[in-house]
């Protein structure tokens, strides 16, 4: 039995020491699913998502641990973590979990993660192998056991509104809004296509006002005119006579 001294003494690694992945593959899915989710979620301050980040689901055993490729925990606020203690995120577990395989992976090490979390709490599990263009699903039944999906080729996970696709010759992922999960430089990307098209706008509306100035301009000018013209037509002398003032003047100059 663990005694609340003993608790209070107990350290919680951030670290296992094992790499975050074996190659380039690898690391681009975690990064991928890590950083659109991130996107996706974005305006929500409670939903928090992680990327390999050790999760110790019971306060006490420092040795009962995962480390998700990528975890979500919804209903837990944004912020930095060293790891992911569950009896001080209100006793969340992370509803879901995506591990992306290599080919480093063992299938003992693979069942042990499912038993772990089916154990402690995950709703929705997901494992993609991009070297074999493999994705298989599980998700929690009424009995409370994470029962593997049918057909995860084409399934919407119900905790995300994210869709997955597997075709012959590759994986794609879908936001809830139809546009598909990007890469870091396919977001750079797109982002700076934004930037240029706001860049455009924004002069483009600085032409409208310019020229929207430079004609109220001239209406002001036109509309001085006109009075001008106005206030010849309705002088006293050109009242009587029906010659406008001006030519009054120019006949009185010419007269002397």
């Amino acid at each position: 039995m663990v005694t609340a001294a003993q608790t209070s003494t107990i350290i919680y690694p951030d670290s296992d020491g094992n790499p975050m992945a074996d190659n380039t593959r690898q690391f681009r899915w975690i990064v991928v699913i890590k950083e659109n989710l991130e996107i996706l979620f974005d305006a929500d301050p409670n939903i928090f998502v992680a990327g390999d980040l050790l999760w110790y689901p019971e306060q006490g055993n420092n040795k009962l641990r995962q480390a998700p490729d990528v975890m979500v925990a919804i209903g837990r606020p944004k912020g930095e973590r060293g790891s992911y203690r569950q009896w001080e995120e209100a006793d969340l577990p992370p509803q879901v979990v995506f591990e992306v395989l290599s080919p480093g992976n063992r299938l003992k090490e693979m069942a042990k993660k499912q038993q772990f979390y089916n154990r402690y709490g995950v709703e929705e599990y997901y494992v993609f192998d991009p070297d074999r263009l493999d994705f298989h699903g599980w998700m929690r039944n009424q009995a409370g056991v994470l029962e593997v999906i049918e057909q995860p080729e084409n399934f919407t996970s119900p905790r995300l509104g994210i869709r997955f696709e597997l075709q012959t010759d590759q994986f794609t992922i879908y936001r809830p809004d139809g546009q598909r999960f990007l890469t870091p430089t396919e977001l750079a990307k797109q982002a700076e296509q934004q930037r240029q098209e706001a860049e455009r706008q924004r002069q483009e509306a600085d032409r409208q006002r310019q020229r929207a100035e430079t004609a109220e301009a001239r209406l002001q000018a036109l509309e001085a005119r006109l009075r001008e013209l106005e206030g010849d037509l309705t002088s006293p002398r050109s009242k009587e006579t029906g010659i406008p003032w001006r030519d009054f003047r120019t006949s009185d100059k010419s007269d002397s």
